[in-house]
């Protein structure tokens, strides 16, 4: 099966009093119905390589593939209609949602957008409908809602573009912990019913191995270790990998990503190591 998205070498860096390299030689690919987890701290470069994917960060070298075909930086021009397939929700849904526009043209957007590359058509009720929000909420403003209720909102609107890629960038921690897991799941089996492939970006360990076929762990800007989400829960290889595991807390099985180590850590946390790549 060839991959929807193919990161190849992708290096995304900022200039300014210094020269940071916040993505440094990372490679991933996304098959169609598969969710692939980036999990790191903050920091380490998670949501630039999200931006860089969906074309709204150029990359300094590397390219990003979408079936075939290199992913052009977002301009002030519409977006040539076959990368629509490519969608994303941020973390904070006040960057996406538009405070003067009621949520059901919002989502109609999406609808539209979808209708453009000849996909099925849908209503903005059905869409809110699945993110578990009431139906009457098409005519309700995005500042009348709680922070969790904008999020399901960002949410149905990507969804209802029917995307063949989404980038999910910690999509579900604006939500109550008791829908954050539905709301996850409910991403899966959309992207599983749709062949999509879901890059879901979370913070949340338990959630992550609840939904993710593969997993890959992102620290200081490098990929350290990737795999099967599973054997790399199971018998976790690279030191960084370990660490954030064993942060998680019993009995519930949540836990917070570690702090990334003093720069005079041991050496085999700032080094990759190749036998903890790519796993299957």
């Amino acid at each position: 099966m060839s991959a929807l998205l193919q990161v190849s070498d992708l290096v995304v860096e900022y200039h300014g009093a210094q020269v940071v390299r916040a993505v440094d030689e990372v490679s991933l690919s996304i098959e169609p119905g598969e969710v692939l987890a980036l999990v790191g701290e903050s920091g380490c470069g998670k949501s630039s390589l999200a931006r860089a994917v969906v074309g709204m960060e150029k990359p300094r070298s590397g390219s990003v593939r979408y079936r075939g075909t290199t992913v052009p930086l977002l301009g002030v021009r519409r977006r040539e209609k076959r990368f629509t397939s490519i969608q994303m929700v941020f973390q904070d849904p006040n960057s996406s949602l538009n405070p003067r526009v009621k949520v059901g043209q919002q989502i109609s957007e999406g609808i539209t957008t979808a209708l453009v590359r000849g996909e099925a058509g849908s209503v903005p009720e059905e869409w809110l409908e699945r993110v578990g929000l009431p139906t009457s909420m098409v005519g309700r403003y995005p500042y009348e809602l709680s922070g969790g209720q904008r999020q399901r909102v960002a949410i149905a609107r990507a969804l209802a573009a029917r995307p063949d890629v989404l980038v999910a960038d910690e999509p579900i921690s604006a939500l109550d912990a008791s829908s954050q897991a539905s709301v996850a799941d409910m991403m899966r089996r959309l992207a599983l019913d749709a062949g999509a492939g879901l890059l879901f970006i979370s913070h949340d360990l338990a959630i992550v191995r609840l939904i993710a076929d593969r997993t890959v762990v992102m620290y200081r800007g490098r990929i350290v270790e990737s795999g099967v989400s599973e054997r790399i829960w199971s018998d976790p290889m690279h030191p960084y990998t370990r660490a954030l595991l064993s942060a998680i807390p019993e009995p519930d099985g949540r836990g917070v990503l570690p702090a990334a180590p003093a720069a005079e850590a041991p050496l085999e946390w700032r080094s990759a190591l190749p036998h903890a790549l790519d796993r299957v």
